[in-house]
């Protein structure tokens, strides 16, 4: 019987190549974006279905948790990006971070949970950064929207684990081909105040030649690893530069 994985943002990034990798292994794929685009995702269309997903409005969940159906995996990798000097940050562009990266994950495993919970079985992977690995400047409210699903998802897998229901992480590097920085909530320009320069600089400079750097299908290929997983492991770095850091820690 084929299996269904049910995946957010799926528009571009880590969730596309996620999508097309389960597309080509036979599985069927609802692939969710806020303005759905069939084109977007390459592969077999008969097992493709491409559904409007908001993950920040509880009415568009639970419409999509209708027009799903049974699902076997979620794959809750929809987020927003945001670096810059946290004392620039606006409280409001925080709240945003947040409502996508951490409320956004936890009201889609809610919406889930009572399906898998029946069937006794599910897999739900939260799809974090490597940013909470090791503490990375100008990142603080990013950080903290995915260190907040870090914790959420360590103590969900005891009580869903109990259903029979696995819990897991997938955690990618840095990865600059994506749409990190074209999707952030604010430029970069504006949350760096003159006196941050002389600190930010390097740091950026970094970000422009990096030793090591996470593609997207290292990340869909964590997914895979992780949906395939029974020994009970948590955690799934993605990418080079996220493994070099997890074996450091």
């Amino acid at each position: 019987m084929t299996r269904t994985i049910l995946i957010t943002g799926t528009s571009s990034g880590y969730g596309k190549a996620t999508a097309e990798l389960f597309l080509s292994r036979g599985w069927n794929v609802v692939a969710t974006m806020r303005h759905p685009d069939p084109d977007r995702v390459v592969g077999d269309t008969d097992r493709l279905r491409v559904l409007p997903l908001d993950v920040t409005d509880e009415q568009s969940i639970a419409a999509l948790i209708d027009a799903a159906g049974p699902v076997d995996v979620l794959v809750n990798n929809a987020g927003i990006g945001m670096v810059g000097a946290f004392e620039a940050t606006p409280v409001s562009a925080i709240r945003t971070i947040f409502d996508t990266n951490s409320f956004g994950v936890m009201a889609m495993t809610q919406a889930i949970i009572p399906q898998m919970r029946k069937r006794r079985s599910g897999t739900i992977i939260n799809v974090t950064s490597s940013a909470t690995l090791a503490s990375f400047p100008l990142a603080a409210a990013y950080t903290a929207s995915k260190q907040a699903i870090q914790g959420f998802s360590g103590s969900l897998a005891h009580e869903l684990g109990h259903f029979n229901i696995r819990v897991k992480l997938v955690e990618p590097g840095y990865a600059p081909t994506t749409r990190f920085t074209t999707n952030a909530i604010l430029p970069l320009e504006q949350l760096l105040p003159e006196d941050y320069m002389d600190f930010a600089g390097p740091i950026l400079e970094g970000f422009a030649k990096p030793a090591m750097t996470t593609s997207e299908g290292d990340v869909a290929d964590a997914i895979w690893s992780a949906v395939h997983d029974l020994s009970g492991q948590l955690r799934f770095p993605a990418g080079p530069d996220a493994i070099a850091l997890s074996r450091a820690n």
